[in-house]
């Protein structure tokens, strides 16, 4: 079974992510096929607009615990190959119909995206806090949320559709038999468009999104390293073994007196 599902209507191309019994969390086969595909799709003339979503009863779960605690890679393993859906390089549009839990690295994807379609129980989090790791914040991706919001969120609490379209971070929600026509649906207004209109205005408004502060991926980098490893290690065997986790803390008690500033990173 294909861990990564397209459907071509006409101009547009529906991606799922296959992997329903895993919640679709991104292994490393998950992550190399989506970058293949996305890499096809930029260099595919007949096509203009993708909408990405998820099989069963998941958007994207974030990072495969699983696997990483077997291979022993916090994080996740990147693509085999460039994704240039995530490194910003694909000029045509993506619609996001976000059909169920889209967490940590599942969120992120969301966020990448530029027009947002969610079923009304799909469920948000980025739960890198609770793992002792940063939630991509040298990719900036809560920047684009109002600061006490990207607070929130980053501290581990969970937001529902409702609230994330009450925010403005979803443009409509559906019943789940209607997202993906939802979604196609604006694909279909974004084809009325003049070609270069369409893509010019979205790379326009991608330019004028948050950008990433200066000197934050120093700052990422620098706090990655800050705190007890072991927290780490902890928290993935919690999550394998179901158990609450116990926290050391720092490493060196001053540490926590001693936090990396920007322009030190």
């Amino acid at each position: 079974m294909a861990v990564v599902e397209t459907e071509r209507h006409g101009q547009v191309l529906v991606v799922r992510m296959n992997r329903p019994e895993r919640l679709n969390a991104l292994n490393r086969e998950l992550r190399t096929r989506l970058a293949e595909t996305w890499s096809a799709f930029r260099r595919d003339e007949g096509l203009e607009v993708a909408v990405l979503t998820g099989a069963g009863r998941a958007f994207c779960a974030g990072e495969d615990m699983k696997e990483s605690l077997a291979e022993g890679a916090p994080g996740g393993h990147p693509p085999e190959i460039e994704d240039p859906f995530l490194s910003g390089a694909l000029e045509k549009p993506v619609i996001a119909a976000v059909n169920g839990y889209a967490m940590g690295g599942g969120f992120m994807l969301v966020e990448r995206t530029d027009l947002r379609v969610a079923v009304r129980d799909a469920v948000f989090e980025v739960s890198e806090a609770k793992r002792w790791l940063l939630g991509g914040y040298d990719h900036g991706h809560l920047a684009n949320l109002p600061y006490p919001i990207a607070m929130e969120m980053a501290l581990g609490f969970r937001f529902t559709a409702e609230r994330f379209h009450e925010l403005g971070f979803l443009n409509r929600l559906t019943a789940p038999e209607a997202l993906v026509p939802a979604a196609l649906e604006m694909a279909e207004h974004l084809l009325t468009l003049p070609p270069a209109s369409r893509v010019n205005t979205v790379h326009m408004m991608r330019r004028m999104r948050p950008r990433v502060a200066p000197g934050l991926e120093r700052l990422a980098a620098a706090l990655h390293g800050h705190g007890a490893k072991s927290d780490l290690m902890e928290s993935r065997a919690a999550f394998a073994e179901k158990r609450p986790p116990r926290f050391r803390g720092w490493d060196d008690p001053e540490d926590r007196y001693r936090l990396p500033m920007p322009e030190e990173g």
